[in-house]
């Protein structure tokens, strides 16, 4: 961990790879299929999720800098009170009102406040914790699956009805995430550890947060389907990814 703190290099990249790149491709796909106002907004609102903790777990299988992993994570979770809203705003606001305030309100609630509770809980409540942490990672998987499937139940109607039309986008945004993650890593001669990492921290976002934001700030149910789509791609594409790289261990 300190040993990456020293090189914030990669860190700043996947940082921008993030926030600039992945936007800008969710933007580029709704205009490219002419994407409904609604889809077109939710596809851009998931391209400007920060990173998820799943891909923390892929990227150890993959065996890709799980060290910079986290932080890259941690960079993007706590820009995204402000970047998540400011990009939504920027990229969306043509298509639909955006409340770019009340993003920021919820996304400081959904990502910051349970952090902050377990960095709390764990300082002062620390012999209790360790009580509970064998039970953790069981808990997470529960969780992680809730994740998964309470958002494509919600919205099962609507993509029964319109199939392969919500799909596509979402499946073309994630695997252009993960190349250009990878291919930006290798032209900057990144190793190979770090530049899987950089490819799995890029298509792996946090979606059931836009899932959340778009619930909560959209009235259209459309605006939530890329959310839900993308949370089942982002962990189908950043599993298969990993296990691909797990069978194709690194030399550096």
């Amino acid at each position: 961990m300190v040993q990456c703190a020293k090189n914030p290099v990669p860190i700043g990249v996947g940082y921008l790879a993030q926030y600039i790149v992945k936007p800008l491709l969710g933007y580029g796909i709704a205009k490219a299929l002419n994407l409904s106002p609604a889809l077109a907004t939710g596809l851009i609102l998931v391209s400007c999720c920060p990173g998820g903790q799943s891909s923390n777990v892929a990227t150890y299988i993959a065996h890709g800098d799980v060290a910079l992993s986290v932080l890259m994570t941690t960079a993007s979770t706590l820009g995204a009170i402000v970047m998540t809203p400011l990009l939504t705003k920027t990229l969306a606001g043509a298509y639909i009102a955006v409340d770019a305030k009340g993003l920021a309100v919820s996304t400081f609630q959904v990502v910051l406040v349970p952090t902050l509770l377990g960095v709390v809980a764990n300082e002062f409540f620390h012999d209790l914790v360790v009580k509970f942490t064998a039970w953790l990672p069981l808990v997470g998987v529960a969780i992680t699956t809730l994740l998964c499937a309470a958002p494509c139940a919600q919205v099962a109607t609507v993509l029964k009805a319109e199939g392969v039309s919500l799909l596509l986008p979402v499946a073309v945004l994630h695997f252009a995430a993960f190349t250009m993650g990878y291919f930006l890593s290798k032209g900057l001669k990144f190793n190979e550890k770090t530049a899987r990492t950089v490819s799995i921290e890029t298509g792996m976002q946090s979606a059931a947060l836009g899932f959340a934001l778009a619930q909560k700030h959209f009235p259209d149910v459309m605006v939530s389907v890329p959310a839900a789509v993308s949370v089942v791609f982002m962990a189908l594409g950043g599993s298969a990814l990993a296990v691909f790289w797990r069978g194709r261990p690194t030399i550096d």
